[in-house]
């Protein structure tokens, strides 16, 4: 089977977001609010914990029952989303309530967010092959300005972003979406993606599936180019 197109999952996958600790610093000069360096470090370590980072790390321990609720379908639309973040952010106290959302709108910035080390070199390839390119990600806002600010964009044909459709992943018909929009038919297609259960959704419909590991810019310099011995 020769592959036409491929997927790619966005966050963990194609880019991966700042440290919580530059987050938060980002946020503070922002907002014109200062902390001592030690309280600064561990209001970044508190944040991380209770997941307020989207693109970081899941939050750690239960949550109360009407987060877990709006957590569970967070990317189906832009206020679920942000509802979400910034309710995790409240479980940490901040010396400036602004902090909440000024702390979300910085993770949706370009600046915020590193390209993986070989991503440009594997979407250029792909590209140049004919193989056409989507990206499926659940999400609450808009990345398509992230991808322009990196200079990725022109190797991507099309973007399915959960909350455009109120649909997320696993659910194979946001896969379907993608699929239909780059024209290719699902067996087809392959999938590359950081989380089984998400990503893994695309299986169901009849894509390939490839995983990728969640890990810093830093630690994973050539995790995508496998991708390119896949392509048939």
């Amino acid at each position: 089977m020769a592959i036409k197109g491929v997927l790619f999952d966005f966050s963990g996958t194609l880019f991966r977001i700042e440290s919580a600790e530059s987050w938060l610093r980002a946020a503070l000069a922002e907002a014109g609010v200062t902390l001592p360096e030690a309280e600064l470090v561990r209001t970044a370590e508190l944040l991380e914990s209770a997941g307020a980072l989207a693109g970081g790390s899941f939050p750690e321990g239960p949550l109360p029952e009407d987060l877990a609720a709006l957590w569970a379908d967070r990317d189906r639309s832009a206020e679920a989303h942000r509802a979400a973040y910034t309710g995790l952010s409240r479980r940490v106290p901040l010396p400036d309530p602004r902090l909440h959302d000024v702390l979300y709108d910085r993770h949706m910035r370009p600046a915020a967010w590193r390209l993986y080390p070989d991503a440009a070199e594997v979407l250029g390839a792909l590209h140049g092959r004919g193989v056409a390119v989507g990206v499926v990600s659940n999400i609450g806002w808009d990345l398509r300005p992230v991808f322009r600010e990196h200079g990725v964009d022109p190797y991507v044909h099309t973007y399915v972003l959960s909350y455009e459709h109120g649909i997320q992943k696993p659910d194979p018909r946001l896969f379907a979406l993608a699929c239909d929009a780059l024209g290719v038919a699902p067996q087809d297609t392959l999938m590359v993606g950081d989380n089984r259960r998400a990503d893994g959704g695309a299986a169901a419909l009849g894509c390939a599936v490839h995983f990728v590991d969640h890990r810093p810019v830093a630690e994973r310099p050539d995790g995508l180019r496998p991708v390119l011995g896949l392509i048939g």
